[in-house]
């Protein structure tokens, strides 16, 4: 690809992604969710018994914000902690019923969102995009290992 000074698909990027989350924020206004709340359950569905530390990582937060999150989500009845059996010092992370009938909400948001923000994008289109993107994140992640391994 030619590159350009000028060239700013990454701020483009961003841009797509504040709007992603400016509108499904908007939405999921009515579950009464803070955007950090939201995207820990997000992340705990998806990986059921992760630890506390592993989801700050995951989250890119601090692990005494994360621990905040996760005792006001406890407190809510979305998030239960269970003793790791490998290590006593460490709780495991897990949903509620309840908070998988949120999770649920949350996924027919994003669904909706999904759709209305792909109206008028061509199937072909898209599928480029995602390769690209696909690249993009392979590129980086060489980029982020090569400088893990000079580090070391």
């Amino acid at each position: 690809m030619k590159s350009t000074p000028d060239s700013s698909f990454a701020y483009d990027l961003h841009d797509v992604t504040c709007l992603f989350r400016k509108h499904f924020d908007r939405r999921a206004l009515r579950l009464g969710l803070t955007r950090a709340q939201w995207r820990a359950l997000k992340s705990i569905r998806r990986r059921e018994g992760l630890s506390q530390s592993e989801l700050a990582e995951f989250l890119e937060m601090e692990p005494i914000a994360v621990g905040r999150v996760i005792d006001r989500l406890a407190v809510a009845g979305f998030v239960e902690r269970r003793a790791d059996p490998n290590d006593r010092r460490r709780w495991r992370l897990y949903l509620t019923v309840k908070a998988h009938g949120v999770t649920d909400d949350m996924e027919v948001i994003a669904a909706e969102l999904r759709r209305e923000s792909l109206v008028n994008i061509d199937d072909g289109d898209f599928g480029a995009f995602q390769r690209v993107l696909k690249q993009l994140r392979a590129n980086l992640s060489a980029i982020e290992s090569a400088n893990e391994s000079h580090e070391s």
